[in-house]
């Protein structure tokens, strides 16, 4: 987590909060030396494995599927 003091914070705001967003990590901003805010980046959508294609997929027909033991496969010995 990288550390930054309100003085540096306040000159490169912009620059730093671009860092973070590209980074994905957290920034602690410090005053005389002592943690006083932590800047965190927005949880994005995109990074989640489940619920991401949420809206976007239709299931259509019946999920209920039997088990086939794996030696009725075509194939398998």
């Amino acid at each position: 987590m990288k550390t930054i003091s309100a003085e540096r914070f306040e000159a490169r705001c912009l620059k730093i909060i671009e860092e973070m967003m590209l980074r994905r990590e957290p920034v602690v901003i410090t005053r005389k030396g002592k943690p006083v805010a932590r800047l965190l980046p927005i949880e994005d959508r995109r990074h989640k494995v489940f619920g991401c294609l949420a809206g976007e997929l239709e299931i259509v027909g019946d999920l209920d599927a039997s088990v086939v033991a794996a030696s009725a496969w075509k194939g398998s010995q």
